[in-house]
């Protein structure tokens, strides 16, 4: 791993271990990311990984890995690291990690649920949208119904994950088709958590070319919330959701667990409209 190489994870893992196990992005093509742009895609060492092991706290109860997506090594490596945790770290009882759709598809519902056994106990996924169109602007790597294929998949294997989406992504005027099509998607599989994220253009990603050309049109801060709460709305738990807006990208604070805080979070998004109004 590059050591000057910046660490990702999600705020929910401020305080989880971290262990590196790929570096840079095994895609590195969407064209909202900066993250990875200047550092070559590369798997850590064994030797490396366990190193880091014999050096943690034997009492370590969770772990997160670190990278891109670190389950684009593949099943018998992820299997030959979980054992590796469990033998140095035997009272961590989840492994989490970032993951692609396009990494999970190469697994099989037998090998993740292998997986699961040997202690991955939640996925961070960037889903994004639930629009063919925009996910192919944005270059993610995998259409509509591969995300619901593979999510189901990992519903199967029973491996909880986070759904990881992004308002402001379909540009300005789009913002009600893109919050309905995502919550059909999401509708069709079982999610612990949505987690959202509001679209940041950064300079020197494809993204930012397509706005000094005019391809993209930002929406501003008001379309946003009406996106936010379109999706809430549309939205339609199987069984407890949380609904996390609290990442620093944000333009609005809320968390509850959907079915049961549908209504206030709906209110709370519709304060901050007329708020702006």
């Amino acid at each position: 791993m590059n050591k000057n190489e910046m660490v990702y994870y999600p705020q929910d893992e401020m305080t989880t271990v971290l262990l590196p196990v790929t570096s840079g992005c095994s895609h590195n093509k969407c064209s909202f990311c900066s993250m990875y742009k200047d550092y070559k895609y590369c798997k850590v060492s064994f030797s490396d990984i366990e190193m880091q092991l014999l050096n943690g706290n034997t009492y370590t109860e969770k772990v997160f890995l670190t990278g891109a997506d670190p389950i684009s090594i593949g099943f018998d490596k992820m299997k030959r690291l979980l054992d590796m945790i469990h033998r140095y770290l035997p009272y961590c009882a989840c492994v989490a990690s970032y993951a692609s759709i396009k990494n999970i598809s190469k697994y099989s519902v037998e090998e993740l649920s292998i997986l699961h056994d040997a202690g991955l106990r939640l996925l961070y996924i960037g889903f994004e949208t639930g629009r063919d169109d925009i996910l192919k602007l944005m270059n993610k790597g995998h259409t509509v119904d591969e995300a619901i294929q593979q999510a189901k998949k990992l519903n199967e294997a029973k491996i909880p994950f986070n759904t990881i989406i992004m308002y402001g992504i379909a540009g300005k005027g789009e913002s009600i088709d893109n919050a309905v099509a995502t919550a059909k998607m999401i509708n069709q599989f079982m999610t612990n958590k949505i987690i959202t994220m509001n679209l940041t253009v950064f300079s020197g990603t494809e993204l930012g070319n397509m706005v000094k050309r005019g391809d993209f049109i930002s929406s501003d801060g008001n379309e946003r919330l009406v996106e936010i709460r379109t999706l809430l709305e549309n939205l339609e738990s199987k069984q407890p959701m949380i609904f996390d807006t609290t990442h620093p990208t944000n333009i609005i604070n809320i968390i509850g667990t959907l079915p049961q805080d549908k209504v206030r979070l709906i209110d709370e998004v519709t304060k901050h409209l007329k708020v702006l109004l």
